[in-house]
């Protein structure tokens, strides 16, 4: 959850960048390089240490946004270098997320949790975005993916609030209470 300060700071910058990427037609664009440096932080902790430590200079900040851009849109790199600029680079992750969540609304796409025991297929996958579309009526959606054998069986589903289980751990807990709740 975010606070109210983070919030503050990263959708005026997300919605800056959402309308730089309107202005040049390249929404969708941005949203894939987005989409891959999302992934790169996420997957180094190093990363978000470094772009969030006050100690590390701003021109070295910029020359690993340099180095770690490769070829993403020159309009996205000049956007990250005017966050170190404006020392907001520390909130790259939730601006970067914003930005998602802008794009997702503006196309009517869903952001849907998927949890299941074990890594899904392609054909099970496809299944699953067309029952989600179904469900929720949205005109596409976006999928992420989560492994929990925990959950024995099935899939949970989370899109925004609302939580569809369908995991054998889920019905296993629903028998038990309906059996505690006839005695």
């Amino acid at each position: 959850m975010q606070s109210a300060i983070t919030a503050e700071v990263v959708e005026p910058y997300a919605e800056a960048l959402m309308s730089l990427a309107e202005q040049k037609n390249i929404t969708e664009a941005i949203g894939e390089d987005v989409r891959n440096l999302l992934t790169l932080i996420n997957e180094s902790s190093e990363l978000k240490t470094f772009f969030a430590s006050p100690l590390v200079k701003g021109e070295d900040k910029k020359a690993i946004i340099q180095q770690i851009a490769g070829q993403i849109n020159p309009y996205l790199l000049n956007f990250l270098l005017l966050l170190v600029d404006k020392k907001r680079i520390g909130f790259i992750e939730g601006v970067l997320a914003k930005y998602l969540e802008i794009l997702r609304k503006l196309n009517n796409v869903v952001l849907a949790e998927v949890t299941s025991a074990v890594r899904l297929y392609e054909g099970e996958a496809e299944k699953l975005v067309e029952k989600i579309k179904n469900l929720t009526g949205a005109s596409g959606v976006e999928i992420q993916t989560k492994i929990d054998p925990d959950i024995i069986g099935g899939v949970i589903i989370k899109v925004g609030s609302q939580v569809y289980d369908a995991s054998l751990k889920g019905q296993l807990r629903r028998i038990s209470l309906n059996v505690l709740g006839a005695n």
